[in-house]
């Protein structure tokens, strides 16, 4: 496939939609890339993203002594997924993954100019089923600014930059089709309403997932999360809404489980938001106290972060009002809080190691000043007391009882005065078996009470669910094809991305495993243009 007839029109020029262009100029096939936003804001979510990736078998696992294999990463995945047995792509696209992912994105990566920490951290260990049996996250050095930075630098000045086309601020409504097989796309532009039509020979969906849209997001809420939360924040892109699925399924693609999102527990209002119900996620403390809206712990199991993200979920949104708190205090905080995202993570996001080890020495100060002085959902006192009524007073009511949130410190405090052998608390216990990691002993307290005069002031943090990921999507088969409701391929017509829920219209199944988001986008975008160069990118 080559020449003007060969043109490709690429909807969303987020990093899965970076990828294939750059893929397809490689092979010398033009490209029409076509994006919503503004050109300074290319990238998408990945520009914002705190840029972990899932590797199996790196440089860094091995330098620190993990052994890993795509046997063991894929017994993992199928654990967590809890894939169905209609759920053929979905699991071809998870053994694709796991097989390919070190040579096709971290190495490809790599040979771009993209650098990792060298220490992978270790999430999503599994709490009831098994997580990652090893550390797999691997954060790159730069975060995601970085990537999309070097890539699009790489996609503009591409020595066949004379085939490429970029057109911004461009609204994709709906897909063109001539002869039966999918040619380009039309819309309107945002600044003037004015309409566009680009034409090729071929079209991708690279326009993301839909949970940008909150109203999407309530209209497929899961079952096993019960009724969608009243207070619901956005951490998706604002123009992931769902409007390219449904160009798709007008043309006959099979859209499948959109009921599944990787939603987090801990987001809280961004201070200066950019979207409506902006939120932010945070990485919730592990030695703070998790509780519910009216000041009881978590239990009879206690919640803590880094095994089973989307089991803190569902047991927040059993309850009556579907929020919680975290209580804890300024020393908890400069060690373990967090906010996932290359903005609160400049010494990363700068490359800057002597920030960087700064901040593991004497703690985030800048990110927690922050966040006490100007979100609304933290507030500061010096005793539990003042603090219970500073909560109350930022919701509106009496709902937090003082007499719970005193009884679950003290009784938390009160295990800490004991021998490690006696500590009988099972966040304790999760929290030693933590920092036998060195990844995670850096960001973990040792032995931290939360009523502790040295530790003072005490902060709460009132946590909402918040929107992020959509796991289901466009199915499509390994080649980044788009389905149709016999499993057809659709000609003409590709999607790649979180726009096929990361590949086969949902490869994670039930769960994410961290890291395959901004690895799927890249593997599937180049298994979609490598299959219009007539090669097959994912064969064994």
């Amino acid at each position: 496939m080559g020449g003007k007839d060969s043109r490709v029109v690429i909807v969303g020029a987020g990093i899965a939609g970076i990828s294939a262009a750059i893929e397809l100029l490689d092979g010398g096939i033009p490209v029409t890339l076509v994006d919503r936003d503004a050109r300074a804001n290319l990238g998408g979510l990945a520009r914002e993203a705190f840029g972990g990736m899932f590797v199996v078998d790196s440089a860094e696992q091995r330098r620190v002594g993990i052994k890993d294999s795509p046997e063991l990463a894929y017994s993992d995945w199928c654990a967590f997924a809890e894939f169905g047995e209609s759920e053929r792509w979905p699991r071809l696209w998870a053994r694709a993954y796991v097989d390919h992912c070190t040579k096709q994105v971290y190495e490809w990566l790599k040979a771009r100019g993209i650098g990792y920490f060298p220490v992978p951290n270790w999430v999503e260990r599994g709490q009831y089923r098994p997580g990652n049996s090893v550390p797999r996250f691997h954060v790159v050095w730069g975060t995601g600014e970085r990537l999309i930075t070097v890539l699009l630098d790489q996609l503009i000045n591409h020595r066949a930059q004379a085939l490429l086309e970029i057109h911004c601020d461009c609204r994709v409504e709906s897909l063109v089709t001539r002869a039966g097989a999918v040619v380009g796309c039309r819309g309107h532009r945002e600044s003037d309403g004015s309409e566009f039509e680009f034409l090729g020979a071929a079209a991708f969906i690279a326009a993301g997932g839909m949970n940008g849209s909150l109203e999407r997001v309530r209209a497929n809420w899961h079952s096993d999360w019960g009724r969608a939360p009243e207070t619901l924040l956005n951490g998706s892109h604002r123009f992931a809404d769902g409007t390219l699925h449904d160009a798709a399924q007008r043309c006959g693609a099979q859209i499948t489980h959109l009921e599944r999102m990787w939603n987090y527990a801990a987001g809280v209002r961004h201070f200066a938001p950019r979207k409506p119900d902006h939120g932010l996620s945070l990485v919730p403390p592990r030695s703070a106290l998790w509780l519910d809206w009216q000041g009881e712990r978590f239990g009879p199991e206690p919640l803590i972060t880094g095994f089973d993200t989307r089991e803190l979920v569902t047991r927040i949104c059993a309850t009556e009002r579907q929020y919680s708190w975290q209580v804890l205090n300024w020393r908890i905080a400069l060690k373990e809080l967090a906010v996932s995202g290359a903005e609160f993570n400049p010494s990363i996001r700068e490359r800057h190691w002597l920030a960087f080890l700064r901040d593991q020495v004497i703690g985030n100060r800048w990110l927690v000043k922050t966040l006490t002085e100007r979100c609304q959902d933290f507030v500061v006192a010096t005793s539990i007391a003042e603090l219970v009524e500073r909560m109350n007073a930022i919701q509106g009511d009496d709902a937090v009882q003082f007499e719970r949130v005193n009884a679950a410190v003290a009784t938390y405090d009160s295990q800490l005065d004991r021998k490690p052998a006696l500590m009988n608390d099972e966040q304790l216990r999760r929290i030693a078996y933590l920092r036998t990691y060195t990844g995670d002993r850096i960001r973990t307290c040792k032995r931290q009470k939360i009523v502790d005069a040295r530790a003072m002031p005490l902060i709460a943090i009132r946590e909402s669910i918040i929107s992020r990921k959509s796991l289901g999507g466009i199915e499509t088969d390994l080649e980044s094809r788009v389905l149709d409701a016999n499993g057809a391929p659709i000609s003409g017509l590709f999607a790649i991305g979180e726009a096929a829920g990361f590949g086969g219209g949902g490869m994670h199944g039930l769960r994410a495993l961290e890291g395959t988001f901004l690895g799927g986008c890249i593997l599937t975008g180049r298994a979609a243009a490598a299959s219009l160069l007539g090669r097959q990118l994912l064969g064994r």
